[in-house]
């Protein structure tokens, strides 16, 4: 399977966050995310992609 899912905590420590900082990302709607019974998955390569996507808006430059 090539698309690997994440949980909350695997993300946390995937980003360097806290559980708490990665949870309030993702409820906010930061963190491309999904729920699952009530708990927080993540496909990695969406990940990838918002960090790509954020790190260039970091940078001042637009990748669209």
């Amino acid at each position: 399977m090539t698309d690997q899912i994440l949980t909350l905590k695997e993300v946390a420590a995937y980003l360097k966050l806290t559980d708490k900082t990665a949870y309030r990302l993702a409820s906010e709607g930061k963190l491309p995310g999904f729920k699952v019974g009530g708990s927080w998955r993540f496909k990695r390569e969406d990940l990838e992609a918002w960090i790509e996507d954020n790190k260039t808006k970091v940078n001042g430059e637009s990748s669209k």
